[in-house]
């Protein structure tokens, strides 16, 4: 029978080491081919016409001079005369021509009249907002008595503007059809579920769609359905008869290709003289566009005791928000973190100890796990020889600490996951999920190496196919868990088959048999077995082949995370610029399948946070809706010299690694603009309450405390 675990630690030869991704060299290369690069010989490009207003009616459009254009295969109208545009760069059109010159020629030649509408884009004035949300006020505890024995109290005003995803190959895809047989080749975090959305829209069973994604230049949480341009591309494609790829524009997709919510709140927050969080009062309002934003979790983390929060969803003129790596917490994180160190200063207390003082309130048992990394976190930034009280410091140059603490789920998906053994020694993975530049390739290839005892570059991974077993999106740090489970489980089982043919010539049963090291053994008596090679030619002619599914028997992956994370910054109080010195990152991940790529990936996250914190906003003209920075010159992302020194911490091994695989794409992306906002305000003296800490906003900062002393 076989147990569903992970390997015991001495008998680990790939798991929790720092292993390189498979694909690296493919990649550095060129040799790796995303959507975007793929080619057929009759290829034809296509092009959106898009909206140039944020609200307006489309009272009649004409694409006859586009269509008749040489090189110009199909014209399709994508909304009518009557329809109603309700964000810019909505699309209206689309054509596919023989290059894609002619392709933006044929866009511009259409013709399209509007009645322009009123919108609104400025979600921060919510006084101008034409249409609110209003939800519930949630209120626990006693407020009244909680003030009453607050002995020190803050109030803020704070926002955090929405943010792009910024995937460096944008939304898109390459179709071919064969007869009434799609194949796409897409950009996408969900290739098992994309082909019921292809084919539903295209009146073709979801067994006909083949989607194929062996590489993807990233999503972040934008990438999990096939959108209105991916069913054009189909469309496009069937008229013409001929393979298009269509793939948005830069200003197309930072306009509608995702974004991150905004956040405003107004907070109140009381402490009595020890430093013991005793009242919250907080109202927060922001938009996601159109469909307006979901609830931000105020207080985050703490349970303060009496506490009241309502929130307001605000729509506006602006296509709709996606995922963006742990929805919600980055918003409600920068709030909530923000005041409590506000309070730590009205206090004269050392936010730390605020922070250990209050972890009681830390719902479930996260609050032992949050003391060991705020120890950790601490020494790693020697906290104690560098923090000084707020505004203490002297000179143009101001150096300041920030901390915050954050919270994820992770658990892994549901995942199917095929393997098969082959006489010649030979093994092999299918599996239907997608690697987003993570290294899940890699990780999958490391389960399935140590489960059979082999080296990693002897076991083959096939992914990136809807046609393998079906494996769930990737989304919420889901992905590691649910196919290393999965992995391991179908590996697992095709061993035992394997151990049954070998048991009888090594006189003993299945049971008493393991695979390390190249070899199949007893257990305990290494010299009494058979190379791997001579132990699989005992399946005769006929290879094993075995599937695996998570959730499934067996405790392999786990949800629930804590992380800690501390900035050191400096300022200069003439120019407002804020430079990073150190970031530390402690993160709770259970067991690490890949020490390397489980540091890549809280190096990812810190590097977007700096992004967040100094540099990225959607910035709209509220005259015509439309993004003034809708491209890479002005939507302005970090470079290696802006994101100082990295240290990060897994919280691993005994004690960690019993829980489990979880993941950690999500949580580490928490806290980076709380701390570094933090940092600001510890150096500056006043806290700058508006994100990205533009220079801008330092030096009003500055004006409005009244200098810089």
């Amino acid at each position: 029978m076989v147990d569903y675990s992970w390997p015991e630690p001495d008998k680990r030869a790939l798991i929790g080491k720092r292993i390189s991704r498979l694909d690296g060299p493919a990649k550095s290369t060129g040799g790796a081919k995303y959507p975007s690069d793929i080619r057929f010989d009759n290829l034809l490009y296509g092009k959106f016409l898009t909206s140039p207003h944020a609200h307006a009616r489309i009272v009649s459009i004409d694409v006859e001079a586009a269509r008749s254009m040489p090189g110009v295969k199909a014209v399709r109208v994508v909304q009518d005369a009557g329809s109603e545009i309700q964000w810019a760069h909505d699309e209206i059109a689309a054509v596919a021509a023989t290059s894609e010159d002619i392709a933006f020629d044929a866009v511009q030649a259409i013709r399209v009249e509007y009645e322009v509408l009123p919108h609104y884009v400025t979600e921060g004035d919510l006084e101008a907002a034409p249409l609110t949300k209003p939800g519930s006020e949630r209120v626990t505890g006693d407020l009244d008595a909680g003030w009453a024995a607050a002995t020190a109290t803050v109030e803020g005003s704070l926002s955090i503007p929405m943010v792009n995803h910024c995937c460096l190959e944008p939304h898109g895809q390459t179709v071919i059809w064969d007869g009434e047989n799609l194949t796409a080749y897409c950009s996408t975090q969900a290739v098992s579920t994309l082909g019921f959305q292809f084919g539903g829209p295209l009146k073709i069973p979801a067994s006909n769609v083949h989607v194929l994604t062996e590489y993807m230049g990233g999503g972040f949480g934008s990438k999990f359905s096939v959108e209105r341009w991916g069913i054009v591309c189909a469309e496009l494609a069937r008229d013409a008869g001929q393979p298009v790829k269509l793939f948005l524009e830069r200003d197309h997709e930072l306009a509608v290709g995702g974004h991150r919510p905004s956040a405003f709140a107004k907070i109140k927050a009381g402490a009595d003289s020890e430093g013991n969080l005793v009242a919250w009062s907080s109202e927060s309002w922001g938009s996601g566009g159109l469909p307006g934003t979901g609830t931000t979790p105020l207080p985050y983390v703490f349970k303060i005791p009496n506490r009241s929060h309502k929130h307001i969803s605000v729509p506006t003129n602006f296509a709709g928000a996606k995922a963006w790596r742990a929805p919600n917490h980055p918003q409600a994180a920068f709030l909530t973190m923000s005041i409590l160190e506000d309070l730590a200063a009205e206090l004269e207390m050392d936010p730390l100890e605020l922070f250990r003082k209050n972890l009681s309130m830390v719902a479930g048992d996260r609050g032992p796990t949050y003391e060991e990394e705020l120890t950790i976190a601490a020494d790693l930034m020697e906290w104690k020889a560098n923090w000084r009280p707020r505004g203490s410091g002297s000179g143009v140059m101001r150096r300041g600490l920030g901390l915050s603490i954050h919270t994820w789920g992770g658990k892994g998906h549901r995942s199917a996951c095929e393997v098969t053994v082959h006489p010649d020694g030979g093994v092999e993975a299918r599996i239907g999920t997608q690697d987003l530049g993570t290294g899940t390739r890699t990780v999958i290839a490391a389960v399935l190496a140590e489960t059979f005892g082999l080296a990693i570059d002897e076991v083959k991974v096939h992914l990136g196919d809807n046609r393998f077993p079906n494996s769930g999106p990737s989304g919420g740090s889901t992905t590691v868990g649910g196919v290393s489970s999965s992995t391991r489980r179908a590996a697992q089982d095709a061993l035992f088959e394997v151990f049954e043919k070998v048991a009888p010539e090594l006189n003993a049963s299945a049971d008493e048999l393991e695979a390390f090291g190249g070899r199949v053994f007893v257990r305990g008596e290494p010299d009494r077995g058979l190379s791997w090679s001579d132990a699989a030619a005992k399946l005769g002619l006929n290879p094993i082949t075995v599937n695996g599914r998570n959730p499934g028997k067996g405790q392999l992956n786990d949800g629930g995370v804590g992380g800690v994370q501390m900035a050191d910054v400096n300022v200069d109080m003439e120019t407002g610029v804020v430079k990073i010195n150190l970031l530390v990152a402690v993160q709770d991940v259970g067991l690490v399948i890949n020490q390397k790529l489980a540091e890549s990936q809280l190096f990812g996250a810190l590097i977007m946070g700096v992004g967040s914190a100094l540099y990225e906003e959607r910035i709209p003209d509220p005259h015509t809706g439309r993004l003034l920075n809708a491209n890479m010159e002005f939507y302005k992302l970090p470079g290696l010299g802006d994101v100082g020194e990295f240290k990060v911490h897994l919280m691993t091994g005994p004690g960690y690694d019993e829980r489990g695989v979880i993941g950690i794409g999500e949580p580490p992306s928490v806290s980076p603009v709380a701390v570094i906002g933090n940092a600001v305000a510890n150096a500056i003296g006043v806290r700058v309450p508006h994100a990205p800490f533009t220079p801008d906003r330092v030096l009003a900062a500055l004006a409005e405390k009244g200098g810089q002393a």
